[in-house]
């Protein structure tokens, strides 16, 4: 059941997609968007090393001062298209504006949500300055997850893909989708990647008879080759809305919580991915 969903605003470029997605969420499911805005000042106040000269000092403060101002303009008109777009769809709806680091914030509201909406791109420095390559990888490694991650246009969802691994991971994920009841009329499609037919084709039973069993029909495919190359050409020709993605535990840091495949999704991703381990 989800009741309660965060809303990352991020630019107000992307706030927009992220809105209109989280709203086709709540709607069947009469559950509150908070909208969430974040400012880190250490990130806006960062010019660089600066340099000895006369006026540094001076046009460092100014360039400071710009940043501000621009990040406020754009959390404002992120603000005011939530609110439009949610007061037009009849959607519950707050926004709450918080400063600091927007990591460590998004993981502590994240225990007080069922699901988050964030975008796959411009998530908290507002078009100001430049966004760590890694910024939505980690945020799901704080702990902020399940998460919808959405491009930065939007299209409604009418198709789902899940790819499966047959990992641990990778099956909590899928079931927490179908928990959410998300997209509860969309086709669903489970593809396995691999050369193993015999073992693809006994996951794919068994992953199908879990979504049976939860009201839900789907079709099954085994696809030769890597989810890790060959999952988004797949999704793509499939024309999936959303990819509901698990990973495959490794060794190192980031592939210990998201797996080859689940990181090239984060990082190349044109679709939306549903993404809860």
């Amino acid at each position: 059941m989800i009741k309660r969903i965060l809303v990352g605003l991020g630019t107000s470029a992307a706030a927009e997609s992220v809105t209109r997605h989280a709203i086709d969420i709540a709607k069947p499911h009469a559950a509150e968007l908070v909208g969430l805005a974040i400012t880190d000042p250490l990130r806006l106040e960062w010019t660089g090393p600066r340099p000895m000269g006369v006026g540094v000092t001076a046009a460092s403060t100014e360039l400071v001062r710009q940043r501000r101002e621009r990040a406020a303009a754009d959390i404002r008109a992120a603000g005011e298209m939530f609110a439009t777009r949610c007061r037009g769809a009849d959607v519950a709806h707050r926004l709450t504006e918080e400063t600091g680091d927007p990591f460590e914030i998004a993981a502590d509201l994240v225990r007080y949500h069922d699901v988050c909406v964030f975008s796959l791109h411009g998530l908290f420095e507002h078009g100001v300055v430049p966004e760590p390559r890694d910024a939505l990888e980690r945020l799901v490694s704080q702990g902020v997850r399940p998460i919808l991650a959405v491009a930065e246009h939007y299209r409604p969802i009418r198709r789902v893909l899940v790819a499966y691994s047959g990992s641990l991971e990778s099956a909590k994920t899928f079931k927490h989708f179908v928990h959410s009841g998300m997209y509860a009329d969309a086709p669903v499609r489970i593809v396995h990647f691999g050369d193993d037919a015999q073992t693809a084709a006994r996951r794919l039973d068994k992953a199908a008879a879990f979504f049976a069993a939860h009201g839900r029909s789907v079709e099954t495919d085994h696809a030769g080759g890597s989810a890790d190359r060959d999952l988004l050409p797949y999704a793509e020709a499939w024309k999936a809305d959303v990819i509901v993605a698990g990973n495959s535990a490794k060794n190192l840091l980031m592939r210990r919580v998201f797996g080859e495949t689940a990181l090239r999704l984060l990082r190349e991703s044109p679709l939306p991915l549903y993404l809860a381990q």
